[in-house]
């Protein structure tokens, strides 16, 4: 992307502040967040920062290009307050999109979530049927069905991006997020300073851990190529929690045993293992990752060693 007006939603926190970081060397780009996780500390100076939540009116959606990546974006978020979480994902969806509708904006480019495939060991296509067993998923699909809505009424070129299990390590703009981060970040963080990392149950649980930088590279990619539909952006690679410790602290030259608790999150609705198809978006914007998890762990553990 190139001289275009952009906004990103969420600017402040983990992913969106890569992205408006990012775009900010070729374009205009401003970036709004509420503060209830992001800090404008993960900003540079190049990007236009306002403290505006999505609930709000006249947001600044005169631009060519929404990012929207503002979400209550957790179980226990939603647990403590479903009402607040139904608002944020998806009325402020809704309220953001059909702002920049109105200010003649046809492409949007919003987060959805892997976690609607339920547990899954194999991979993961787009065409799947899929199920809300949380808040947190029911919010992001009822975004789905919105953007759905947004493109067949007034054809306005709307990608649901479905991450898997993003990560970047707490030197990154992932150390404001605490127990919200990654377990990537968690557990480095943890070997690094001589603790031991928590894991839930027996530690194999799978994820598809993929890189941040990807991730921003996906989201521009749809963008540029006006995606409408809905997309994964993974890596097709899964791996355990009881390997990432091993990995971690090869890398950080560590010998720290993990211990393991009870998980907190009920059985019937936490998600052991996820993995994604990559195949949609690999064809239809040429998206596939370049950080593969060997570097992807050497850049979280560069800043402890």
């Amino acid at each position: 992307m190139q001289n275009q007006r952009v906004l990103v939603t969420g600017g402040a926190g983990f992913i969106g502040s890569n992205l408006a970081t990012h775009l900010a060397s070729d374009n205009d780009v401003i970036a709004i967040d509420d503060e209830y996780l992001g800090t404008p500390e993960n900003l540079t100076d190049a990007v236009d920062y306002r403290p505006v939540g999505v609930l709000e009116d006249d947001l600044p959606t005169d631009v060519d290009v929404v990012f929207h990546l503002a979400a209550l974006s957790s179980y226990a978020m939603h647990e403590e307050d479903p009402t607040r979480g139904a608002r944020v994902n998806v009325e402020g969806f809704v309220n953001t999109v059909d702002q920049a509708r109105q200010d003649g904006c046809d492409t949007v480019v919003y987060a959805s979530t892997s976690s609607i495939y339920g547990s899954r060991t194999e991979p993961s296509p787009e065409e799947m049927p899929v199920a809300v067993n949380t808040g947190y998923e029911a919010s992001k699909l009822g975004r789905e069905r919105y953007a759905e809505y947004f493109h067949n009424h007034y054809d306005i070129a709307t990608a649901g991006m479905r991450f898997f299990s993003v990560y970047q390590g707490y030197d990154g703009a992932e150390g404001h997020k605490g127990e919200y981060a990654n377990v990537i970040a968690q557990f480095a963080d943890d070997i690094a300073h001589g603790r031991s990392p928590e894991l839930y149950g027996d530690g194999t649980q799978t994820r598809d851990f993929t890189h941040v930088d990807d991730i921003v590279r996906g989201l521009e990619a749809a963008a540029d190529n006006r995606l409408t539909d809905v997309y994964n952006l993974g890596t097709e690679e899964p791996y355990s929690f009881n390997e990432i410790v091993d990995r971690l602290n090869d890398h950080l030259d560590a010998d720290i045993e993990p211990e393991y608790v009870e998980n907190p999150i009920p059985e019937d609705v936490y998600v052991h293992d996820t993995c994604a198809d990559i195949t949609k978006i690999r064809d239809e914007a040429g998206w596939k990752p370049q950080i593969d998890l060997e570097e992807g762990l050497e850049r979280v553990c560069r800043p402890y060693t």
